[in-house]
């Protein structure tokens, strides 16, 4: 395999390896070679569906994971369609399909349409009321490449896009308790913002070079205490979720593994090792199952 199609921060390049180069370039522009992106999509899913009670629905959340990869996908490949000339300017993002020139626009657009078209599929097994929510984040979705431009928090836009599953699962439960659902879902942002800043610290030079605005940059030296104070309020957030849903300080225990796991990323975050961000960022997957647990237990011995 020819590594210098790989972008950096490539995972599973074995697998990767083995697919044609054209295919190969469509699997890593939907980002099929990171699948970070789709667990951090998907969990906020997952956890709208176990506090909302849903014990049983299984199927349910499987259905969510399928459209989480279609659809993390098909914003990847909207993203870089946009950010084409940005991505060139960026040494982390330059070898990527569509900045260098391997995919080419109108495949890159036909690619993503056929992404939606999966999307869609999962889409029309969820009742009305929760596809009308998942439409409402479309908007938000294609406002975000945008956002790096004109505000120094895309972090917060990104927050709103890739937590959005959480109205969404919840809403496919049952309509109730809306206290406890837009406290999970602005944990959840809060949750975003910061492991998508530690994310940011790999580009802090570049984007300062190209004018790509980002939280990491905005709170420069103070990044470390900025992470630690959005997962702090993720946690309270999902405390008072918690708590509406079992008003019983035996509910909060359940949180506890959260946010050890939150603690301990901002405590081992070094800002300036070429490598630390990254993998803190990733264990974010893990971050996700353990919150998602929580979410189950207390959902399914709370309010029916």
């Amino acid at each position: 395999m020819n590594n210098s199609s790989l972008v950096p921060d490539s995972q599973h390049r074995g697998l990767v390896s083995l697919l044609p180069p054209p295919l190969r370039d469509f699997a890593m522009l939907a980002r099929f070679d990171r699948p970070i992106g789709w667990w951090l999509l998907f969990w906020p899913c997952a956890w709208g569906v176990m506090l909302a009670g849903g014990e049983a629905r299984w199927g349910l959340v499987l259905l969510m994971l399928v459209g989480s990869i279609a659809m993390r996908g098909a914003g990847c490949v909207y993203n870089d369609i946009v950010d084409a000339d940005l991505d060139r300017r960026v040494a982390r993002t330059a070898l990527r399909p569509v900045a260098s020139g391997r995919v080419g626009k109108t495949a890159a657009w036909t690619w993503l349409l056929m992404l939606c078209a999966v999307g869609l599929v999962v889409l029309l097994q969820l009742r009305w009321e929760a596809q009308l929510v998942a439409l409402g984040s479309i908007a938000l979705v294609a406002g975000y490449p945008f956002m790096k431009r004109i505000t120094w928090w895309p972090q917060a836009w990104l927050g709103m896009v890739f937590t959005w599953g959480a109205l969404v699962g919840w809403v496919e439960i049952r309509g109730d308790h809306l206290e406890a659902l837009f406290a999970l879902y602005g944990g959840s942002i809060a949750w975003c913002i910061g492991y998508d800043t530690i994310y940011a610290l790999q580009d802090r030079e570049d984007d300062a070079l190209v004018g790509i605005r980002s939280s990491a940059l905005r709170l420069g030296s103070w990044v470390r205490a900025g992470v630690g104070g959005f997962y702090a309020l993720a946690l309270a957030l999902w405390a008072l979720a918690f708590w509406s849903m079992r008003p019983d300080w035996v509910a909060l225990v359940a949180l506890v593994p959260m946010a050890l796991h939150l603690g301990f990323q901002v405590v081992t975050l070094d800002p300036d090792d070429a490598e630390n961000p990254l993998a803190r960022f990733r264990s974010n997957r893990d971050a996700g199952l353990v919150m998602a647990l929580a979410c189950w237990v207390v959902g399914n011995a709370g309010i029916v």
